[in-house]
């Protein structure tokens, strides 16, 4: 052979390899990583959860507050899902500045939701006159504490990115949930439990596990004014002492949904019950890469009239009297415009569902949510960006009773309906469908 024909030979290989490698750079990548951290108040400040607490101050802590988060990259773009042991998610100033933040690592997109404990801080107060200032100053220096923790939680999941296999899958739990507010027969219950899981490609060893069930984490006594993170916390060390990586919860729609404690034992023995149904769900998955990775985002506002006048002074005393007065001031600011919930909807690969609601919505919504939409899997999340109260179904605010009537149902009848019906719209467009 000759030498210039040698020389032409290798030449080639060179050039194949350099275009190999271009394509491989070219090819959408999917990455996972996962972060936390600690978001419990260090002083005493209001609590959230139950009106009969009043402004009541935090006296300790029982377990800590924790943000967990994973950050999924499918191609260029970035999602963030993050789970806090917190009554809510953060309110509407710290949540766009948390944004604003994470946008500087090409993070454009998140979902961030309160697990629901009743055992966290009061987060609606305003650095004003009369909505927290002077009065409850810690609290204002709690909220940019909880900024912090979450970015860095955030920005901790997007350092550790690595290429990743996923899977989901779902099961139906019996006695793990009841239905505490409709008295039809048999009432309306969401028993799934559904699961992501994200491993490494190369190592195959768990990055997270995202667990998302309904239950309202109410399992402590209103008159224990310390912080718990109600049976999530104990789900969380189950799953991760069992499988590695790191735990995320995400709540369902537990607007009308408790805890069914009874077979369990207390808050800690019943979330390491659910923590091992969802490793045993995990263990029967299998992770596959994802050829073609996509994620396509939607989200929006909306505005619905208003069922309660809280401008009026009669209904604004009572409120005043069930809560407390700087806490209703912030509500009554939040809904000077309307009740504006946000709805955010993320399809995943083209056939993950994640759609995030700023309330408790009844469980109905999320049941009939995922019988309509033609994906793999749907996960829904409550309390998710932002909060406006509860969205019961139409059946519900026909009942009446706690969580649909107006006092702490303030969005109009049929507000819940609409707002699925438009995430629903929103992933079939996703998906192509031309409408």
């Amino acid at each position: 052979m000759s030498k210039q024909l040698l020389i032409y030979l290798a030449s080639g290989l060179v050039i194949f390899a350099f275009g190999c490698e271009l394509l491989a750079a070219d090819e959408p990548k999917f990455l996972a990583g996962a972060g936390q951290a600690d978001v419990t108040p260090t002083e005493p400040v209001p609590m959230w959860g139950y009106g009969s607490r009043k402004d009541a101050l935090s006296v300790g802590t029982l377990d800590p507050l924790m943000a967990t988060a994973i950050v999924i990259q499918a191609g260029e773009d970035k999602l963030a899902i993050v789970g806090l042991d917190l009554g809510r998610s953060p309110n509407e100033l710290s949540m766009q500045r948390i944004r604003e933040r994470i946008k500087a690592v090409g993070i454009d997109y998140s979902m961030m939701a309160g697990s629901h404990t009743h055992h966290g801080p009061v987060l609606e107060l305003a650095d004003s006159p009369g909505r927290g200032q002077g009065k409850f100053n810690a609290s204002l220096r709690y909220y940019q504490r909880l900024e912090d923790g979450i970015v860095a939680a955030i920005l901790d999941a997007n350092k550790n990115l690595v290429p990743a296999k996923l899977a989901t899958g779902s099961v139906d739990l019996e006695g793990f949930n009841r239905n505490r507010h409709s008295k039809m027969q048999p009432p309306p219950l969401d028993r799934s439990l559904a699961v992501m899981q994200l491993v490494g490609k190369d190592s195959d060893k768990v990055i997270a596990t995202l667990v998302n069930f309904a239950a309202h984490p109410t399992s402590l006594p209103d008159s224990q004014n310390e912080f718990s993170s109600d049976y999530v916390g104990a789900l969380r060390t189950e799953i991760e002492s069992s499988l590695g990586g790191q735990a995320v919860f995400m709540q369902g729609a537990s607007g009308d949904l408790s805890t069914n404690r009874g077979p369990h034992g207390d808050h800690a023995q019943y979330g390491r019950a659910l923590g091992k149904e969802a490793v045993k769900l995990a263990r029967t998955l299998k992770p596959q890469e994802v050829p073609n990775p996509s994620l396509k985002v939607r989200e929006d506002r909306f505005t619905f009239k208003p069922r309660t006048d809280l401008n009026n002074p009669l209904i604004r005393a009572a409120y005043t009297m069930a809560f407390f007065p700087e806490l209703v001031a912030c509500f009554v600011d939040e809904y000077a415009e309307g009740v504006r919930p946000r709805i955010t909807v993320a399809l995943l690969n083209g056939q993950i569902a994640l759609v995030g609601g700023s309330g408790e919505f009844f469980c109905a919504h999320a049941i009939n949510l995922r019988k309509r939409a033609r994906v793999d899997q749907l996960f829904f999340f409550g309390y998710c960006n932002g909060y406006h109260q509860y969205y019961p179904t139409i059946e519900g605010a026909a009942e009446g009773g706690y969580g649909a009537d107006s006092q702490v149902a303030p969005a109009a009848v049929g507000a819940g309906e609409q707002l699925m019906n438009t995430s629903l719209e929103w992933i079939f467009r996703m998906q192509g469908a031309k409408m």
